[in-house]
């Protein structure tokens, strides 16, 4: 439905995508944490996920409501970590795995700023020692409790919006990242959804 109200809505949400912030999910198993990584990622201006899956079924992503941020954030998908590094780095992206080890910085200490990509990795195992190791760097979320790990969808949403703080403070919501042409391309797909 194309009424002026909803039209408003959608170019306002597009002016505010961040086509040089993206979240690469590593074999994230359960669909809810997906499904919850995708409202994060959408309430955080991202325009497109990265899949990675080479251990798990990539994952099934209901677009059937109009709350679904399936249907609002682009998804690409990768079958191996050195193709989908690659990508990325071919398209300018800094990669941060979040890894827990003795070279890992906390997440306020990285630049978000940045063209940047936060690989999360599976919720029993992790980052793969690939994703880890051939990032550009490891981030971690300080804790101060006794358990030191947090659901791979909360950790999703803290450093997502570590990324927005950052970006709001250096006014990279203030105006589109997109040319006037891709904006009406793009809000012509989306009044279709």
């Amino acid at each position: 439905m194309r009424s002026e109200r909803r039209v408003a809505k959608l170019t306002q949400v597009l002016r505010h995508r961040q086509p040089d912030l993206t979240v690469v999910m590593e074999n994230i198993h359960d669909p809810h944490n997906v499904s919850a990584m995708l409202r994060s990622c959408d309430a955080a201006g991202v325009l497109q996920v990265q899949l990675l899956y080479t251990a798990e079924k990539f994952p099934r992503i209901g677009k059937k409501s109009s709350a679904s941020a399936g249907k609002w954030v682009e998804r690409r998908k990768f079958q191996a970590v050195e193709e989908c590094y690659a990508t990325l780095r071919n398209e300018g992206f800094a990669i941060y795995a979040t890894h827990l080890d003795e070279q890992s910085v906390p997440v306020y200490e990285v630049d978000l700023t940045r063209r940047v990509a936060i690989v999360f990795g599976n919720e029993h195992r992790g980052v793969s020692e690939a994703a880890a190791s051939l990032a550009d760097g490891n981030i971690r979320i300080p804790m101060v409790g006794m358990i030191q790990s947090l659901n791979v969808s909360v950790a999703c949403a803290i450093a997502l919006f570590e990324a927005v703080r950052q970006r709001l403070a250096g006014g990279h919501y203030d105006k589109a990242k997109f040319t006037e042409q891709d904006l009406e391309k793009m809000l012509e797909e989306w009044v279709k959804r």
